[in-house]
C-alpha cells in the first residue's frame, strides 16, 4: 500500500492488545491510547524539518538541530480523537491543537459535521489528523476535505486500529496523504465495525455506552 505505514513495534503491538480487550477499564484504555499514538508520532513526524542552530553548552559552542519550517497543528476528530491528542502534545508541546466533530449516520454510515474549529493560520501548518479507529473511512475523508478546504495541504492521518475498507478510501479520495496505522486489522463486519477491533474507542475512552 503506497503511502501508508503499518506500526511494527513490540510496545505498540502489545499495546494494542491489551486495549482490544474487553477487561481493559475505561481508565487504562485512556491512558493506553495516550501512549500509542505518543509511541506512533515518533514515527509519524520522522520527516519534521530540521535546521542548524549554534548552542552554547556548559563545555563549548557547538552546532545543533532543530525544528524548523512549516509547525504542527493536531486535529483529532471528535470524540474519540481527543484521547490521542496528550500523546502528540508530549512530543510537540507548541503545536495548535484544532477539532473536526463528526457524527456517523448507523443507517447509510455517511458522515455529518456538526463542529470545526480549525488554527486561523492552518494553510501554513502542518496537520496531523487524529482518531483511533479507520472503519469505512468516510469520517476521515470529509475531515481531511474540511482541512483541504481551508487552504491547507500538508495532512497526515493517523489511526491505531484500520480496516482495508478505510484505506483504501484514503487512498482512492485523497491519495496526497499519508496515513500511519497502528494495527490492520481483518474486515468490517454488517454493522461497519473493524473485525477484530476493539469496539467503540469513544464509549471505552470516556465510559459511556
Amino acid at each position: 500500500m503506497s503511502n501508508v505505514t503499518v506500526m511494527n513495534h513490540p510496545l505498540i503491538s502489545h499495546k494494542i492488545s491489551i486495549i482490544r480487550d474487553i477487561n481493559t477499564g475505561c481508565k487504562e484504555f485512556r491512558e493506553l491510547i495516550e501512549e500509542i499514538a505518543m509511541l506512533m508520532g515518533y514515527e509519524a513526524l520522522r520527516d519534521l524539518p530540521v535546521e542548524d542552530v549554534q548552542i552554547e553548552t556548559p563545555i563549548t559552542t557547538t552546532t545543533c538541530q532543530m525544528l524548523a519550517g512549516k509547525k504542527l497543528a493536531i486535529v483529532p476528530i471528535l470524540r474519540a480523537g481527543l484521547g490521542m491528542v496528550n500523546g502528540l502534545l508530549a512530543l510537540v508541546p507548541s503545536a495548535k491543537v484544532g477539532h473536526i466533530g463528526l457524527y456517523r449516520d448507523h443507517e447509510t454510515l455517511e458522515p455529518h459535521e456538526y463542529y470545526c474549529k480549525l488554527p486561523d493560520d492552518i494553510e501554513n501548518r502542518q496537520v496531523i489528523l487524529l482518531d483511533p479507529m479507520l472503519a469505512t473511512g468516510g469520517s476521515a475523508s470529509a475531515a481531511i476535505n474540511f482541512i483541504k478546504q481551508r487552504g491547507c495541504n500538508h495532512i497526515k492521518l493517523m489511526n491505531i486500529i484500520a480496516a482495508p475498507e478505510g484505506v483504501e478510501r484514503i487512498q482512492k479520495d485523497h491519495p496526497d496523504v499519508p496515513v500511519f496505522i497502528g494495527c490492520l486489522d481483518e474486515k468490517l463486519n454488517e454493522n461497519g465495525y473493524i473485525v477484530p477491533g476493539l469496539g467503540d474507542a469513544g464509549d471505552r475512552i470516556f465510559g459511556t455506552k
